[in-house]
């Protein structure tokens, strides 16, 4: 068993009607102890991630910012690192460069993006992480490819965080979670989003099992790399609550699914502050997850745990 890494905790945020809103929300982050705010990269209603990401960091002084995750589909790669390394260079080096390949359907078809094939949207990506990190690392590269040819291209700004801000590769399938192995410096763990929605396909892959399945996948793909690499799980159903078995058989039958699958997969945390702890404690023993993102709502109904557990 690799040694394990100290908590961290994010949250996961996406809307506000005004400035002062938003500001307000990075600020209670912050003091409420999280280490990162991070945003979706959709079309839906959301804010832009870019713009309202760095003035997380402008409204903050420690608080690390990033997207979980850019979908590479959405913006040419060059153009992704020169908005990147500028963000980095702003914020002082607060950036995590979290990437996918892409998987939300209606984004595909209200913008008129081709969805193309998983394997087609994945080699993309992976020809897209080259010329993110060429462009951010030091000198002039070129790179030529199926998708994307570039040519003497040194990417100026420069980065702060050196040689590369860290990456987080987020995924739920074998080939994505492989590549993550080797090339991730943070590895997201998914569903399965191979439908293009969140459905019973996806949440069937939400599983304590499943889980089991896709770190296993990881580390026999990182080999020895595995120490050098922070597993992270989004907590989508999240409650503080004294009555952990009525809230757990509110969202099984909201979800179609048992109980048990409330209960242990590392997807959902219910119950007290106390009981939270405890779940995340043996996670993180069971998988590794020691970097946990929950949702804005969370803020401060979590932010017991956070003070209990962050950098242990």
């Amino acid at each position: 068993m690799t040694s394990l890494r100290p908590f961290r905790f994010g949250i996961q945020a996406a809307n506000a009607t005004t400035r002062s809103e938003w500001v307000s929300l990075a600020q209670r982050t912050e003091a409420n102890g999280y280490d990162v705010l991070t945003m979706p990269d959709h079309f839906t209603e959301q804010l832009a991630p870019i713009p309202a990401l760095m003035t997380v960091a402008d409204a903050t002084t420690t608080l690390r910012i990033g997207a979980l995750v850019w979908d590479n589909d959405y913006k040419h790669p060059v153009v992704l690192a020169k908005e990147l390394a500028t963000m980095d260079l702003l914020s002082e080096g607060r950036l995590e460069v979290g990437m996918g390949a892409g998987w939300m359907i209606t984004d595909y078809e209200q913008s008129g993006i081709p969805y193309d094939s998983p394997k087609v949207r994945i080699d993309r990506f992976i020809e897209g992480m080259a010329i993110l990190k060429g462009a951010m690392s030091d000198g002039t590269f070129s790179h030529s490819g199926t998708y994307y040819n570039v040519t003497d291209y040194n990417g100026l700004p420069k980065p702060v965080q050196h040689p590369l801000p860290p990456f987080l590769i987020g995924g739920g399938g074998k080939r994505v979670l492989s590549y993550a192995a080797r090339e991730a410096d943070i590895i997201g763990i998914n569903g399965t989003m191979t439908a293009g929605v969140v459905g019973p396909e996806a949440i069937s892959t939400m599983t304590a099992e499943a889980v089991d399945e896709k770190v296993a996948i990881v580390h026999a793909a990182a080999g020895d790399r595995i120490a050098q690499i922070e597993m992270n799980v989004r907590a989508f159903m999240v409650n503080v609550t004294n009555d952990r078995l009525a809230v757990t058989e509110s969202f099984s039958s909201m979800l179609g699914v048992p109980r048990s699958f409330m209960e242990e997969s590392p997807f959902a945390l219910v119950g007290t502050t106390d009981q939270m702890i405890d779940d995340l404690l043996a996670r993180r023993e069971r998988w590794g997850f020691s970097y946990i993102i929950v949702g804005a709502e969370d803020v401060e109904s979590f932010a017991p745990v956070v003070a209990a557990l962050a950098g242990k």
